[in-house]
């Protein structure tokens, strides 16, 4: 099953663990690791056993990874394995003289199109394998040192900074002002009350496997305005709005940038260049789904951000790491922590030890006090491997569960008042009575499709072969 048609998919699994109306809670497809989305990829994009490395046979097409940027220092890594052959390559290896194809990589949103290439439009941020110019709204412009090209073996690495959340919604609510908020925020203090997250989705059964369905944010007539201006004419008010360029106080939220945000990329190590700063916002009412009843506008359901991005042409192929261990890390790449701290062995005596071939994570740390200093930062202000948020990806996915399930279970109270009982101890008796017959007909409910707790039958969508 692939997102499509304003809907977006996600895996799921029967749970009798969770006894309300809705037995269902998020899941990961095989294999459990940070990689490409199998949903979130365009229909002919080919992928290796891993999940990380794919290819096409078509024009460009893209795939997003499982795992998105929201806020802080993040980086990954896309190895060029098929595309545009280096000057000094071996022409020997060039097989019936046949070319490589093309790469594009970079950081995406949900609601950039996934048969185009990386860059194409607002939603996304790209670089050319070709003289490796940077692309943004289908405009190419100058980027790598002397029009070097991006070519078979290179390892580029892609660094994304976001500012915190906290400040990303006074961009979105219009009230960020330059003056006082002269920070990114990405160590703020803990909020009294963390922000909502709302997932309205429902299970539905494609080819026997059920997932959940739910609106997807789609492209908005301000951004593709921005693309592609209207030569109608319009007046002096509207007109000053819709030139204005993007900026954090722009009048149109989904032309509001974020301040401290950008891109930076790395060849083989090295730092090259920011090709991007002031990246767009994202959370809404910046992104919002299509207009269609049953959808709600203002929500965001967690798994808004940027997203890394690869588009493959005609033969091009590529591979990703998101960590921990990178192919060609950047200096000031953080180590693997455990609360905060960088990750070591000791001995009794409290002194790091190296195992065969290893060093101690003291002698792994930067050397530079600027560098030193960034280690030295929280866990946000830290430049971090995407595998990382991943892991944090994964426990948030599990909290909003816990969360869904206890809304589900006030609904049922509400609803049935007497299913659930007014003393605690009988709550907890029926809950307990709930548990074990959950665990007795929950695989026979799955396997039927109906919901439990006197849901409904489960919708089976059908979706076209491309």
């Amino acid at each position: 099953i692939s997102n499509k048609k304003a809907f977006r998919y996600t895996n799921c699994i029967a749970d009798p663990a969770f006894p309300s109306s809705r037995w269902f809670r998020q899941t990961e497809a095989e294999p459990f690791l940070p990689r490409f989305s199998f949903q979130e990829a365009s229909s002919h994009i080919l992928f290796d056993s891993t999940g990380r490395s794919i290819t096409t046979e078509k024009g460009f097409r893209m795939a997003r990874a499982n795992v998105a940027a929201r806020e802080g220092r993040w980086y990954y890594e896309c190895k060029i394995l098929s595309g545009v052959r280096s000057p000094t390559h071996d022409p020997s290896l060039n097989y019936n003289n046949e070319p490589g194809g093309h790469v594009r990589l970079g950081w995406a949103r949900r609601e950039a199109n996934l048969d185009t290439p990386v860059g194409f439009d607002a939603y996304s941020y790209g670089l050319r394998d070709v003289s490796g110019q940077r692309v943004h709204m289908s405009r190419p412009k100058d980027f790598a040192p002397a029009n070097e090209s991006f070519c078979e073996g290179d390892v580029i690495g892609l660094e994304i900074t976001l500012p915190s959340l906290a400040l990303h919604r006074k961009v979105v609510e219009g009230s960020y002002n330059k003056a006082v908020d002269v920070s990114d925020d990405l160590e703020p203090h803990p909020a009294a009350e963390a922000p909502d997250i709302v997932r309205d989705r429902v299970p539905i059964r494609y080819k026997g496997i059920v997932y959940f369905e739910q609106f997807e944010y789609s492209s908005t007539k301000d951004l593709e305005e921005l693309m592609n201006p209207s030569p109608s004419v319009s007046t002096a008010a509207t007109n000053t709005a819709s030139t204005a360029p993007p900026n954090p106080n722009h009048p149109s939220v989904a032309l509001r940038t974020l301040p401290f945000s950008s891109i930076k990329v790395y060849k083989n190590g090295k730092m090259i260049g920011t090709p991007f700063t002031d990246l767009l916002a994202f959370l809404p009412p910046a992104s919002k789904p299509a207009a269609q009843q049953g959808a709600r506008d203002g929500l965001d359901d967690g798994m808004l951000g940027y997203f890394p991005a690869i588009s493959v042409f005609r033969g091009g192929a590529a591979e990703v790491n998101f960590g921990p261990d990178f192919w060609c890390p950047p200096s000031d790449l953080a180590l693997p922590t455990t609360n905060g701290v960088a990750a070591a062995d000791e001995n009794e005596d409290g002194d790091e030890i190296e195992g065969p071939g290893e060093k101690s994570a003291s002698a792994l740390a930067p050397k530079d006090p600027a560098t030193q200093k960034q280690h030295s930062q929280g866990k946000n202000s830290r430049l971090r491997g995407m595998g990382e948020r991943y892991v944090e990806q994964i426990a948030e996915d599990v909290v909003y569960d816990l969360v869904d399930e206890v809304d589900f279970w006030v609904l049922d109270a509400m609803e049935n008042p007497d299913a659930v009982g007014t003393d605690g101890a009988e709550a907890q008796k029926g809950r307990s009575a709930s548990v074990a017959a959950g665990i007795a007909t929950g695989a026979a409910m799955v396997e039927q499709g109906v919901l439990g707790g006197g849901g409904g039958e489960i919708k089976e969508i059908v979706q076209e072969e491309e």
